[in-house]
């Protein structure tokens, strides 16, 4: 784990709360799939400006391999950009960022 912020009392109980509140997968709920979350991930990455300790529905729950494909998408040179891989029901993309509705739409 990296360290400031995370290293803190303070993320911890953040963490805690947001997965209390949310304990499952943000992007896998979006696909219709029930997987328990055990990260959590800044909606707005700190790199980027975001608050270290934002209020809770800036931050997303999410499963370790959703947690590792945003990350590699979006926080690391090279990324696709895409957040979230997949379709809903309706069969468009479940990521509202994608570039097939013009990108760059909040989470």
């Amino acid at each position: 784990m990296a360290d400031w912020p995370y290293n803190t009392s303070q993320w911890q109980r953040l963490r805690k709360a947001k997965l209390s509140a949310s304990p499952v997968c943000h992007p896998c709920s979006l696909r219709g799939r029930a997987v328990p979350a055990n990260t959590v991930d800044h909606v707005k990455a700190i790199a980027s400006g975001g608050d270290p300790f934002p209020p809770l529905d800036q931050l997303m729950s999410m499963c370790p391999s959703c947690h590792a494909v945003k990350t590699a998408a979006v926080d690391k040179p090279g990324g696709d950009g895409v957040r979230f891989r997949g379709t809903g029901f309706d069969g468009l993309p479940v990521d509202p960022s994608h570039p097939f509705f013009g990108g760059d739409t909040p989470v």
